[in-house]
């Protein structure tokens, strides 16, 4: 993922310059010193310790993109910007909601900028959607369901991902951490109640799983994650409100409404979509407001700890803190 960021920008960002990159792994720096070589730009330095590299390098620094193991993210990203760089951080953005209050209590405190790195809070099409739905312009959320799959049991096989301390979870946490995200994004308020089951099929980490909850405001929700299914990977979105619907993806991607009095879904046009490093650069600048603030992952992050917390019980309901 770190390599696939930096193709983007070497390539259509020649104004961003990457003095110094933190690659504990040889093997890696190797393959990003290529990257660079390729691109006719100058190679980074690799300083492999991440307090080395702020204390030598900060100064001269604007910007963070963190990418690495889920349970990284919180101490990277504090450091980070108690070291005074804005922060663009991959998903899911931390393992818990205790980290999501100290990432947001530092960013405040150092009055810098923390943009969460999830496709679909980032796309023209969630960020209609949920325009759409704060308008009112479908009147009443009643229902969310939401449902993502892929072949993530074997292509996550023998990595990090399936480690429980570095991963923090599972499919649910990992593809499924976009479903998580996206979802409390259109839902734009706190889960109160969640009832949940995660299933491993013999893995050390869980490979399905189901959620059912309730909105602050009384709207029902469910999700199902199935990630040890055939090759593939998508999701489909749908809320139901009291004057339409809308269907979308956990990705963005698409985006359909169907009002009252039309016989099917209509298409429903978006701005050009902008990459992940485009819009960090946007909202550095004052140009946009956050499209995927560190706020909406303490939503999500509430709604994992009572997903994990209900799973652990057998699916006991749980009220969210």
């Amino acid at each position: 993922m770190a390599r696939h960021h930096l193709r983007n920008i070497l390539e259509y960002f020649p104004g961003t310059r990457i003095p110094v990159v933190c690659e504990p792994s040889a093997r890696e720096y190797l393959a990003t010193i290529q990257l660079f070589e390729d691109a006719g730009r100058d190679v980074p330095v690799n300083e492999p310790d991440l307090d080395r590299l702020l204390a030598q390098y900060g100064d001269d620094l604007h910007a963070a993109f963190i990418v690495t193991p889920h349970a990284l993210h919180h101490d990277q990203a504090r450091a980070s910007l108690e070291a005074g760089l804005d922060v663009l951080l991959e998903k899911p953005m931390v393992m818990t909601a205790a980290e999501a209050e100290s990432l947001i209590a530092t960013r405040d405190r150092m009055g810098k900028q923390m943009v969460v790195a999830f496709q679909g809070s980032l796309s023209p099409q969630i960020r209609r959607a949920s325009e759409m739905l704060r308008a009112g312009e479908l009147g009443e959320i009643l229902t969310i369901s939401g449902v993502i799959w892929q072949n993530w049991g074997q292509l996550a096989a023998n990595t990090w991902r399936q480690e429980p301390k570095l991963s923090g979870g599972g499919f649910m946490f990992d593809s499924g951490a976009h479903l998580l995200n996206t979802v409390a994004d259109l839902a734009g308020e706190d889960f109160v109640e969640v009832a949940a089951w995660l299933d491993n099929r013999g893995r050390q980490v869980d490979v399905l799983g189901v959620v059912m909850g309730r909105l602050q405001s009384g709207a029902l929700v469910s999700l199902n994650a199935c990630g040890d299914t055939v090759p593939s990977c998508a999701s489909d979105i749908r809320v139901q409100c009291t004057e339409g619907m809308l269907r979308t993806g956990a990705w963005g991607r698409f985006l359909e409404a169907f009002f009252d009095g039309e016989e099917e879904w209509q298409p429903v046009d978006v701005p050009e979509s902008f990459g992940v490093w485009e819009q960090f650069l946007a909202v550095r600048e004052g140009k946009i407001e956050n499209p995927s603030p560190p706020e909406v992952g303490l939503r999500m992050a509430r709604l994992w700890d009572a997903i994990r917390a209900s799973a652990a019980q057998d699916g006991k309901l749980v009220r969210v803190q």
